[in-house]
């Protein structure tokens, strides 16, 4: 595969064209209007494509050149992923280990506040795919970090690859996390294991190494992303077991139940069915709730909305590919997320009320480490993360690529290197992550409102002409304001776990 040559040679780039099969061979007709529609059509890259044609896209000439010449490249290429594929893909995307820290959140807002947070961020997050999906319109680019190039040139670029590299290594650690939590947990229940002596398969750190080789890897080396619908379609499935299960444990334990000592005799079990008191105020739901943890909330929705990095990879292959059809799958796939968010959050709260710890499972563990139902949970929930982490290591890679090795063509030596390199530095960092919600409340103040608001608004805003939509038009007013809430999400985030870290009560801080 040849390098990545500069707009004139995109239609007849042999790499292209090999990388890509399929070719629909448009004719370099792209009118520039019509970029704004063949974008769509344009969806041309797979990972592959994004790793490829959007790897060796854009760096120089070619956004300078106009859209034609993306609308060319683009159009080389045609989606073969279904809707509902894409949205599975999206929506798997979106939900993973997020769903866990939101009856926490919950907690610590109260179910009003909560539903209203959840509410704006849903909408918030809908609104900014919209940006991307127009801005990409515009210039016919599939690749988030080079709408950052066309609208502020290699500093754009850097920014959103960064961000989108610091974003999904943080996903992908707190899945991996719940992995080397909650596995070794699952292998003791199974094998009733009452006190562990060291077996090295009780311990986390080798099975977060095995599933990351014996699963991960295999999935994260296929070219494209499509091909991973069905495990997404069936990561999803593991979810709503999960919700299923919190809602039916809602009416199973009692409130305040009894702590049962994971390193206490079985006989602790016994007491669980105590009905506790009906009266206990600390029984009673708050409809609204502010204290220091209050702070981790937007972090956390935030975090749970970030599916931004592989909307337009997703874009890319998706069949007869329209911005209004790619905004109905975003949109859907967030209706979805968006109830089953409620629903997790509302009943495990309602289970546990102010006990409820920052990961749900680990409450459940408290009462009864040997619950069968809880321990299917946990087997589901670490099937639904891993198969998330593929998914989310894509554009993670294709970031890398963008920045530094921006006009070379797919090349599997490098699509494989790149995979194994990012595996092993997120196992190490797993390894040493202090807890989950200190991942959280970071990751999520910082690089999310970038993906959500910031980077979304301010590409829009430069990359929109202004003879479409001059500066003072409504549009791009709303696009800034988006941004300056961008901004001011990540300002207060960051000074309130500033603020509640040095203050010496946050949980974060205490390995809980």
């Amino acid at each position: 595969m040849s390098e990545d040559k500069p707009a004139e040679s995109a239609e007849t780039a042999p790499s292209e064209t090999n990388a890509l099969p399929n070719g629909k061979g448009h004719d370099a007709v792209d009118e520039t209007t019509a970029s704004s529609k063949t974008s769509p059509v344009d969806d041309g890259p797979t990972p592959n494509r994004t790793e490829n044609a959007e790897a060796n896209q854009p760096e120089g000439n070619e956004f300078i050149s106009g859209a034609e010449s993306k609308t060319t490249r683009f159009t080389d290429f045609e989606g073969k992923t279904s809707f509902g594929m894409s949205v599975f893909n999206l929506g798997n995307a979106i939900m993973g280990s997020g769903i866990l820290g939101l009856a926490y959140a919950m907690a610590n807002t109260g179910v009003v506040l909560f539903l209203v947070l959840l509410t704006v961020v849903a909408a918030l997050s809908s609104y900014s795919i919209h940006l991307l999906l127009k801005s990409s319109g515009i210039v016919g680019i599939r690749a988030y970090e080079q709408l950052g190039f066309r609208a502020f040139g290699t500093p754009g670029k850097m920014a959103a690859g960064i961000a989108i590299t610091l974003q999904n290594i943080g996903a992908m650690s707190s899945y991996l996390y719940i992995v080397k939590y909650e596995f070794p947990l699952v292998i003791q229940a199974f094998l009733k294991v009452d006190k562990p002596a060291g077996e090295w398969y009780l311990n986390g750190n080798y099975l977060v190494i095995i599933v990351s080789i014996a699963v991960i890897l295999p999935l994260a080396l296929m070219k494209q992303l499509g091909y991973l619908g069905y495990t997404s379609g069936f990561s999803l499935s593991c979810m709503v077991f999960f919700l299923i299960a919190v809602i039916y444990k809602k009416f199973n334990v009692p409130c305040p139940f009894v702590d049962f000592a994971i390193n206490g005799t079985a006989g602790g079990l016994l007491n669980i069915t105590d009905p506790g008191g009906e009266g206990d105020p600390s029984c009673a739901p708050k409809m609204a709730n502010l204290n220091s943890q209050t702070a981790y909330t937007i972090p956390i929705l935030a975090f749970a909305f970030v599916c931004h990095p592989e909307v337009l990879p997703i874009y890319t292959e998706l069949r007869n590919p329209t911005k209004k059809k790619m905004q109905h799958v975003a949109n859907m796939s967030i209706a979805v997320m968006y109830v089953m968010y409620f629903l997790a959050a509302l009943f495990g709260y309602l289970t546990f009320y102010g006990e409820v710890e920052a990961e749900l499972l680990h409450t459940y563990s408290r009462i009864d480490p040997y619950d069968t139902l809880i321990l299917c949970v946990r087997v589901a929930v670490l099937t639904a993360v891993t198969l998330t982490v593929p998914i989310v290591l894509f554009p993670v890679r294709r970031a890398i690529q963008q920045m530094m090795f921006p006009n070379k063509t797919f090349n599997w030596p490098r699509h494989i290197a790149i995979a194994f390199t990012l595996l092993t530095f997120i196992n190490l960092l797993v390894i040493f992550a202090p807890n989950i919600l200190g991942i959280f409340g970071i990751i999520g103040a910082t690089s999310a409102p970038c993906l959500i608001f910031i980077f979304p608004a301010v590409f829009y805003i430069r990359i929109v002409p202004k003879e479409e939509e001059p500066l003072r038009s409504t549009p791009k007013i709303l696009a800034a304001c988006f941004a300056g809430l961008g901004f001011l999400f990540m300002i207060m985030s960051l000074s309130f776990i500033i603020i509640d870290w040095t203050s010496g009560s946050s949980k974060a801080s205490t390995g809980h």
